[in-house]
């Protein structure tokens, strides 16, 4: 299966600390693939990079033989990316939150947010600011984001990370009917894999 994306010779380190990537290379296909590694490995920089929030200190990213310009509009467009952690959106309500990602994203659709909504249980949720909802809420509300962007690529951080049973299901289920997609890639970064979700790729750091 020939690769969307292409990692060539990354290189990356934090000021006063060892390098995290001194030359990494890998490929990602379509369908899911999977970021694992030792805790401070490196995962969530690699998405970060990835995303083109954080620059490399060398190396290039190649999208359908491409390099890409990670700050550019144009592949701003063409990743969905958000950190688990972030406060930014804290005085938002979800609606208002998904209402900003449609100005971004041309794909995004709002009939696979109604059923993810549905699917993760956050009907209750909807009109109430971030701040008040549950850490596994949130989550919640990151992934209805993430699956209703449409982008070609699509980056997760710990996506089963304070879910619910339920959810936990429901999210095995999404990765589950995207793994088998053609022409995208969904590329999360966890300490293991999920059971049940085949892998297009498995970048260990």
């Amino acid at each position: 299966m020939s690769a969307l994306l292409e990692i060539r010779d990354l290189r990356f380190g934090w000021p006063g600390q060892p390098p995290l990537f001194t030359g990494l290379n890998a490929s990602v296909g379509p369908g899911v693939s999977l970021v694992t590694g030792d805790e401070q490995s490196g995962k969530t920089t690699l998405l970060r990079i990835l995303s083109g929030k954080l620059a490399p200190d060398g190396g290039r990213l190649v999208w359908h033989g491409e390099v890409v310009d990670g700050a550019s509009d144009a592949w701003q467009r063409q990743v969905f990316w958000i950190h688990p952690h972030t406060d930014r959106h804290d005085h938002a309500s979800a609606v208002d939150w998904w209402t900003g990602l449609k100005t971004r994203y041309p794909r995004f659709s709002d009939k696979a947010l109604d059923l993810l909504i549905e699917g993760f249980g956050l009907a209750p949720h909807l009109a109430k600011p971030l701040y008040m909802l549950s850490t596994g809420s949130k989550r919640k509300v990151w992934l209805c984001g993430a699956f209703a962007a449409g982008t070609p690529l699509t980056l997760l951080d710990q996506p089963f990370a304070a879910l619910d049973g339920p959810a936990i299901r429901f999210m095995t289920e999404l990765l589950q009917d995207v793994a088998t997609h053609p022409a995208r890639a969904w590329l999360f970064a966890d300490f293991e894999a999920p059971p049940d979700v085949p892998l297009a790729a498995t970048i260990t750091l």
